[in-house]
This record gives C-alpha cells, sequence and structure tokens, in this order.
C-alpha cells in the first residue's frame, strides 16, 4: 500500500487492513511465529504504524483471534434468531450446522481460531479462548439442547476444524481410513469446501 493510497483511506478502513493482514499472516504462522514486522509487511504499513495502531503483538493476536470465534457465535446466534428452533428437529440442527460450513470455507479464519486454542501457554490467550468458548456453548444452549447436545455439536465442529487444519479434505484417497473419517464427518458438506488458495 503507498503512502498516497493510505492518506486516502479512512482510519477504519486502515486499521480493517491491517486486521484482515494480521489475520492472513497469524494464519499462516500463529502467534509465537507471527511478529508485528510480518503483519506490517503483509498490509504494506510500516511496523510502528502497526504498533501505534494495536499496541503489542499480543494485543493485535487478541483482537484477531476475537473476532475469528465472534463470527461462530455470530453465526449461531442468527440461526436461532431467525425463528423458532426445534430442538428435536433434525433440519434445524442441520441449519447449525450449515452455518458452520460456511464459515470454515474461510480457512485463514480457521488457523487463527485454531492458534487461539492451542496457545494456552500465553495466559492471555487461554483466557480469551476459554471466555470466547464459553459464549459460543451460551449461544448453542439458545437452540433447547441439552448440555450433551451441545457437547456433542461443538466436539464435531472441533473435530472438522482439526481435519481442515491438516487438510485432510483435500487428500482423499481410497482405503485410507483418514479418508473414510473425513467423509463421515463432513457428510454432505464435504462438496461445499474448496481448496485454500
Amino acid at each position: 500500500m503507498n503512502t498516497e493510497k493510505a492518506s486516502r483511506m479512512t482510519a477504519d478502513d486502515r486499521r480493517e487492513l491491517v486486521l484482515a493482514a494480521a489475520t492472513r499472516a497469524f494464519a499462516r504462522s500463529g502467534y509465537a511465529g507471527t511478529s508485528t514486522d510480518a503483519v506490517a509487511k503483509e498490509a504494506g504499513v510500516s511496523q510502528p504504524y502497526v504498533v501505534r495502531l494495536f499496541g503489542s503483538k499480543l494485543d493485535l493476536f487478541l483482537e484477531v483471534f476475537t473476532h475469528a470465534v465472534r463470527r461462530i457465535e455470530a453465526a449461531f446466534a442468527e440461526v436461532v434468531d431467525a425463528g423458532p428452533f426445534d430442538p428435536d428437529s433434525e433440519d434445524d440442527k442441520a441449519r447449525m450446522g450449515l452455518a458452520y460450513a460456511e464459515l470454515i470455507q474461510d480457512r485463514d479464519f480457521l488457523q487463527v481460531m485454531m492458534h487461539g486454542f492451542s496457545s494456552g501457554g500465553v495466559p492471555e490467550i487461554a483466557a480469551a479462548a476459554r471466555r470466547c468458548m464459553g459464549e459460543v456453548f451460551a449461544t448453542i444452549r439458545r437452540t433447547g439442547w441439552d448440555d450433551e447436545q451441545c457437547r456433542d455439536f461443538v466436539a464435531h465442529g472441533m473435530l472438522l476444524n482439526v481435519m481442515l487444519s491438516m487438510r485432510a479434505p483435500e487428500h482423499l484417497h481410497p482405503d485410507d481410513p483418514l479418508s473414510a473419517l473425513t467423509t463421515c464427518a463432513f457428510g454432505e458438506h464435504l462438496d461445499l469446501l474448496e481448496p485454500p488458495a
């Protein structure tokens, strides 16, 4: 991004541009492996500019991670708020699953989320992950499912995350047990997935 173009953008636009770049950078290398300099290069801005906007690398990662997980919470809330949700209806359960399947097509979002959930050694990230997962679970409970049904729904989603992180859907081979698990886990949603660019 050149200086002239940057000066024409609003402050909100510049902030969104850096957040999008940070999402891509953190998706590739995780929290520990990504510097604010790498984010700046991805965004086409200076490293001091990134620090001025967000403070520390930790603050930036927390914002990117929280934004990613809140997308999940918002998608589930939209399904529940769209009208009556029958906890015994397979169609309504499928609507929740489809909302998630559409989200996880964004591999950068998915990888950031996985990096956040696996960075429990950083107390601030662990606290954000616990808080965000609690918010997602609270939204899923609004379906009227009992806690075990909610747990199973979350567990299935996390299985999909892990399989996408290892790129299992891109490596389906006959007679491969992982391919059988991948096909079973994704079901009809497997056709919705596109390989990452």
